[in-house]
Order: structure tokens, then sequence, then C-alpha cells
């Protein structure tokens, strides 16, 4: 079972930048990508942003591309998150998740989970 912890949330102003990190514990070795979700009150938990645990490509979704960036460091067994250009509708708790495999959007596609950190923007 992997374990993940979150970091880094805050308060941010719109326009601003924040980086998360999600540190995993107890990886294991049928790991294939890492992923970001995010769930604002009273929303659906949604998608941000994937990336392979092997050989680094990323997806994401349209609401963040451009201005998100997903990274990894597999000797340190983390994943980032680079928030640029942040807007109030960023603002959410920020999950970490674990897959072995199937679509990056799909939350049923990730079987660990963090415990989230939360995003606050001010406008």
């Amino acid at each position: 079972q992997v374990q993940l912890a979150e970091s880094g949330g805050g308060l941010v102003q719109a326009g601003g930048s924040l980086r998360l990190s999600c540190a995993a514990s107890g990886r294991s070795a049928s790991t294939r990508r890492m992923g970001w979700f995010r769930q604002a009150p009273g929303k659906e938990r949604e998608f941000v942003a994937g990336i392979n645990w092997s050989d680094g490509r990323t997806v994401y979704a349209d609401s963040v591309a451009g201005r998100f960036t997903i990274s990894k460091d597999r000797f340190k067994n983390t994943v980032n998150l680079q928030m640029n250009n942040v807007t109030p509708p960023d603002a959410a708790v920020y999950y970490c998740a674990e897959s072995t495999g199937g679509p990056y959007s799909d939350s049923a596609s990730y079987r660990s989970w963090g415990q989230g950190t939360q995003v606050s923007v001010s406008s």
C-alpha cells in the first residue's frame, strides 16, 4: 500500500503562484502513474494533471493547461504541481493519487490517495 502526503497548500493571491508537493512512501513497483485532483465545495472531484512514472509524459485538464506543471522526482518519490497564474476557480482541496493504470482523468483508476491540501485564492 502506498501512502501519500501532500504539502504546500495555502492562500495565494489571484495571478500568483503556488507549488504543491506529494511525498510517496511504501511505493509499489506496480505504480504506473501519479495524478493530482481537486475538489471545491459542492463540486465533484476533478482531474487536474497526471504524469507517467516511468517516462514522465504528462496530461493536463484543459482548465489548467499552460498554467500548471506536474513533475516527478523518482529518487525522492515525490510528485510536484507548480501552479502559476492562479485564479479564484482554482481554489479547492488538492489531492495526490497513485495509479497502476487506466485513464488519467478517471478517479477510479487510482488506488491510493492523500489527505489533501487546501488551496485558497484571494481576488
